[in-house]
This record gives C-alpha cells, structure tokens and sequence, in this order.
C-alpha cells in the first residue's frame, strides 16, 4: 500500500510518515521544500506545483493520500482589528482550494490503485454545532474543508475511492502547543487505525482520531 502526506515535514503529518514508514510501507511526503529522499516538492495553493509532482511521480498508484498540509493564520487575531483579507485570503488557499487541488491531480494515481482512499485533516473547530468563537479563518476554512470532503465522497464513491475527514484531536504540536491534550504518538496510532477502517461503507465519515462520529 503507498501513502501519500502532504505538509509531511512537521507535526502530525512528519508523524504519519514516521508511522507509515515503520510499518514498512512505501510511503511519499510532500512539503514546500526541494526534493529530498521521499519528500516530494508540493505547494498545495499552486496548481503548476501539483502537475510537477504528478510528472515526478509517474505511473506511481496510491492507496491512501491523506491531505494533511495547513495553516491557522489567525491565531490571537482580535475582531475589532484583525483578520486582514490577506489572511483569508491565504487560509482558505491553503486549507481548502489546496486539499481540492492535491486530490484533483492525483485522482488518476487513486483510480489506478482500484479502492484508494482519501483521508482529509479537518479539525473539531470544523464543526457547525461547536462555535465557542474566534479563530474565524482557521473554523470557516476546516468547516469548508468538511464539507469539500463529504462532496468528494459522494462523486467518488463510483469509483471505489473512499473519503473520511478527521479531527486529529487537540496535539502537542507547533500549532497546538505543549499544552494540548495528547501527544503525536497518540494522535497518528489513532489516526492510522481511523484510515485502516475507512471504507465505502462508512464514506464521507467526520470521526474523532479515536473513532468517535463528531458532530458536524
């Protein structure tokens, strides 16, 4: 089986690689970054850069792409003064048109490996249900970024492809900081437990890194 990550060079994503390479499965990453052993150059926001990687990866099948690549640009941002258009801009670039375009260009290395599937790094502040405030960039990118996902399930399904969108769980990351709730250890055993069940049956799932349905 290979595995695909985008943003693979941190966080949870460099975690995955990690766990999928000592799995022993052919695993690829990708980051803004040149070319680098099985870490692939990829600016998810250029469509030039997907069409690169697709020449460098050739006839290559993939079984599982997991787009994992985001930002939050507007952590700490205030209403009264912050969250330039820029900064929208930029959010939805990356955490929505990005995952549109990674899986766009790589449908034909999904549909040759017969039932891939496609797991989508969404997030808790996804959710419609769960509106504490605040973040608003970052929430209005993860919940279009759910929605995008559940779409593709429902196009792709005619083709065997399954899609699943996760919230990885609050994780001691550069984004989450050293206060959140579990370690990366913790969040890629359950996420890859997540993407080892997902099937058709359950296509177009949001769940928890631990296997509970959130709401959306």
């Amino acid at each position: 089986m290979t595995v695909l990550i985008t943003g693979a060079n941190r966080g949870i994503g460099k975690a995955l690689f990690d766990g999928y390479a000592q799995r022993g499965q052919p695993v690829i990453g990708t980051h803004r970054a040149a070319d680098n052993g099985a870490m692939r150059q990829l600016d998810v926001t250029d469509a030039t850069s997907h069409a690169a990687l697709v020449d460098r990866l050739g006839e290559t099948s993939l079984d599982l792409l997991i787009c994992n690549a985001g930002i939050y640009p507007d952590k700490g941002e205030t209403l009264d003064t912050g969250y330039a258009a820029a900064m929208w801009a930029e959010g939805f670039a990356t955490n929505v048109t990005g995952v549109f375009l990674t899986v766009q260009h790589l449908l034909p290395a999904l549909r040759r490996a017969g039932s891939a599937k496609i797991a989508i790094i969404s997030s808790q502040m996804a959710s419609n249900t769960r509106a504490p405030g605040s973040s608003y960039i970052y929430r209005a990118s993860k919940a279009a970024a759910l929605n995008l996902g559940r779409n593709l399930a429902t196009d792709l399904a005619a083709d065997g492809i399954a899609v699943g969108i996760y919230h990885p769980g609050w994780v001691q990351t550069d984004m989450g900081g050293d206060t959140a709730d579990i370690d990366t250890a913790t969040c890629i055993a359950g996420l890859m437990d997540r993407f080892d069940a997902l099937s058709l049956r359950t296509t177009g799932c949001f769940e928890t890194w631990d296997g509970k349905a959130h709401p959306y």
